[in-house]
């Protein structure tokens, strides 16, 4: 095992400000600094660095998970104020609702999740706790 002082994760985006207003703005996240990128603070205690990539190539895979107590609240608050769109998959184990939501927990298969892109087309999701 490394013996590290801290640990973070990082993503690329295509535009700096983009993913400012998005991830500061949007999803009120901390940020914590804004030097060499954006470094924020997020829930629970974690931390994410987003840089920018002139040759960004979106993740295909969620990159990051956000908890929330209801899901359909919060597919309320950022579809109805912020317009962020719900992706739909059709390699699921089981159908996504028409919000975009596989329902895991009603068919034993898991958590409620729902998969949403950040401006650089980067995915991130939705789990229900």
């Amino acid at each position: 095992m490394i013996t590290a002082l801290s640990s973070f994760s990082g993503i690329s985006v295509s535009s700096i400000q983009e993913a400012r207003r998005f991830y500061v703005d949007t999803l009120q996240l901390l940020l914590k600094d804004d030097s060499m990128g954006l470094l924020l603070e997020l829930p629970g205690g974690g931390q994410l660095f987003i840089y920018e990539k002139p040759n960004h190539v979106p993740a295909e895979f969620t990159v990051l998970n956000f908890v929330v107590a209801d899901i359909n609240d919060t597919i309320n608050h950022l579809a109805g104020h912020h317009g962020i769109q719900f992706e739909r998959y059709d390699n699921m184990p089981a159908p996504q609702d028409e919000r975009g939501v596989l329902r895991g927990k009603d068919a034993n298969q898991g958590p409620n999740i729902a998969w949403f892109k950040d401006p650089a087309g980067n995915v991130l999701a939705l789990i229900e706790d």
